[in-house]
């Protein structure tokens, strides 16, 4: 009978320690999938960032006239000459709407769009779900007047394309550029 006992104790506890070990284990994968996605989430914030603010940079390049068109929350058009051909071009920095991009699990990423003279170059979604642009003057503060626009700011925001823990990873972005020919 002591035997029995002695068996069925060392089954218990056993199974026990593999409970434990699996639940570690389980813990281990969704902790290195987690901090895995947040890292990969960073770092698309400082690709799409660098490519946000080489766009505004080149605001106003080789544009001898006022170089910024429409300057509103979600849409910022200026003259520049992106491409160093010595032709001024028009250029349209805008998002899409959350229904343009369907191929990824998050139904809120949008597509972050850059407009040459009308042919439009989608940049990759990064995982983008809002962008805003606002203006301030050559003292700092915020104004709409497009004649005193002096720096330009891109706030960003983004999420992981999947679930963690069932909720998306979420991340901010802040850009403030003074282009030179503005």
């Amino acid at each position: 009978m002591d035997t029995v006992l002695d068996i069925l104790g060392a089954v218990i506890i056993g199974g026990l320690v593999f409970l434990m070990v699996s639940n570690l284990n389980m813990y281990s994968s969704t902790t290195k999938f987690a901090s895995d996605s947040e890292l990969r989430l960073q770092q698309n914030a400082k690709s799409l960032a660098e490519v946000v603010e080489n766009d505004l940079r080149k605001i106003g390049y080789k544009n001898s006239g006022v170089s910024i068109i429409n300057a509103s929350q979600q849409k910022l058009t200026f003259l520049s000459d992106v491409d160093s051909t010595g032709i001024v071009d028009n250029v349209t920095l805008t998002v899409s709407d959350s229904t343009k991009l369907t191929n990824t699990p998050n139904p809120h990423d949008i597509i972050y769009y850059r407009i040459v003279n009308n042919d439009t170059l989608k940049c990759s979604s990064y995982g983008l779900t809002s962008i805003k642009f606002s203006y301030q003057n050559a003292f700092g503060f915020a104004t709409t007047n497009i004649d005193s626009i002096k720096y330009v700011k891109a706030e960003i925001w983004l999420q992981s394309p999947e679930k963690i823990d069932s909720s998306y990873a979420k991340t901010y972005w802040e850009i403030t550029v003074s282009p030179r020919n503005i």
